[in-house]
């Protein structure tokens, strides 16, 4: 097979969801090099602590562990060769620290030491991203959630109008799941374990150099590159990048969740919400596009797929598994990419995030009077019997339909109702439940 050197780096030209994002830049192949380098100086520096390894060779390993130094398309040439870029990187590593201290790096371990652990330093570095953009989210959530407290509008169940609710409990809900994907990824983040094994998870190699204690070993190094410590090799025991998996895909589709409610609630015949700053159209001028919202619905349609491939990357064969660790790098990237980039459009979404509650009341009045037939049905049953209440209802919907009338009106008509406070069971903003409470209490979590 040809391998061609592309002119070009991926710069996400047909992934606007993530595309020049701060995510993008810690999830690149400079990234990856500059995580591979740390875990490789790492492991050095973990030995000489020690006592395995002259401390000399730990700064000098260190000190040539620089990204600069490293060419990543040369790494890509040679990367199809073991399938792996860690082989052709110890090899350049070796010959930039030279011969004295050459011989330390990368000592005992295996390839998949350093890439495993480079991922999750990738991971690691992405998540603080992510959640810096989610507490943006969740802090502008909630002061509209606040501000539109008592913010009456539809609620919509099955796409038709249901009962009256509040904009600021849909809020309040919005900003539930941006929380509960915060609290996901934060487990996950501070879990996140470097991988020390050696060639079959037995770190004998650790041993044959001179390490008796390799559970110290394995604590100096987890310190050293600044992740956590695994109780046992993790080559086949895949649950760290299951739990990735898991926590990005979930707010992925907490995000989605939130892009696909503005999408419908800016709708031009809805009009209740709109993006701060909409994009264009390419031949409609009158065009302001909801594109953040669009972008992170389709963040949360990619997503669960991406996971999908990771979960079945568990099923790795032997102590160290082909095919199922490999195929685990690519989506992982896409995934940290596409929830990084989705998190900061919810940011900036939600930031500047406009709410027209004139709209919403006037959306109100869409259904003529029926959006507050519960209240009445509930209502009227003490005072006209079950069946005559339902009865009554049933005859006067069907009018507002038939009569082009409103349901105030025609039940203004009605003698059996003429010491009944009208005006006060058919305004729908006065049929909003615990909406308030429910989300002052929603806004009570931090």
């Amino acid at each position: 097979m040809t391998f061609t050197s592309a002119p070009y780096a991926d710069t996400g030209l047909l992934a606007p969801e993530w595309g020049l994002s701060a995510a993008a830049s810690e999830t690149g192949d400079h990234a990856y090099l500059r995580a591979m380098l740390d875990a490789e100086a790492a492991l050095t520096r973990a030995q000489a602590a020690l006592g395995l390894a002259p401390a000399q060779a730990a700064a000098a390993v260190t000190e040539a562990a620089v990204p600069a130094g490293f060419g990543i398309r040369s790494l890509a040439a040679r990367t199809p060769a073991g399938g792996n870029p860690v082989i052709p990187l110890v090899a350049d590593l070796t010959a930039a620290v030279g011969e004295e201290y050459g011989p330390y790096v990368h000592r005992g371990a295996t390839s998949q030491d350093i890439m495993d652990t480079a991922t999750m330093l990738v991971a690691r570095r992405t998540l603080d991203l992510i959640l810096a953009d989610l507490a943006r989210t969740a802090q502008a959530l909630a002061r509209s959630a606040a501000e539109h407290r008592d913010t009456a509008m539809p609620g919509r169940t099955l796409t038709q109008h249901a009962v009256p609710t509040t904009f600021g409990l849909k809020a309040a809900g919005w900003r539930s799941l941006v929380l509960d994907a915060r609290d996901r990824i934060t487990r996950v983040r501070d879990a996140l374990p470097a991988q020390l094994g050696g060639a079959a998870g037995t770190l004998a190699a650790f041993e044959a150099y001179g390490a008796e204690d390799t559970g110290a070993l394995t604590e100096a190094y987890a310190l050293e590159v600044g992740l956590a410590a695994p109780p046992l090799p993790w080559h086949t025991l895949r649950t760290p990048v299951a739990d990735l998996a898991g926590c990005l895909a979930f707010t992925a589709g907490a995000l989605g969740k939130l892009g696909v409610d503005v999408l419908t609630l800016s709708r031009t015949e809805i009009g209740e919400v709109a993006e701060g700053s909409g994009g264009g159209s390419s031949t409609m001028p009158h065009k302001a596009n909801p594109v953040r919202s669009t972008l992170l619905a389709a963040a949360a349609r990619r997503a669960p797929q991406l996971a999908a491939t990771l979960y079945g990357s568990l099923a790795a064969e032997d102590e160290r598994p082909a095919g199922a660790w490999h195929a685990e790098w690519a989506p992982l990237r896409d995934l940290l990419r596409l929830v990084g980039g989705a998190a900061g459009h919810a940011a900036e979404l939600t930031e500047g995030l406009q709410v027209h509650p004139a709209t919403m009341r006037r959306n109100l009045d869409v259904t003529r009077g029926l959006i507050v037939s519960e209240r009445l049905s509930a209502a009227l049953t003490p005072l006209l019997g079950r069946a005559r209440a339902k009865e009554l209802l049933t005859g006067l919907a069907r009018r507002t339909h038939t009569e082009g009338r409103t349901l105030p009106e025609l039940l203004a008509e009605e003698p059996e109702l003429k010491d009944v406070d009208l005006d006060d069971l058919t305004d729908p903003t006065r049929y909003t439940g615990s909406a308030g409470a429910l989300t002052d209490r929603a806004l009570e979590r931090r």
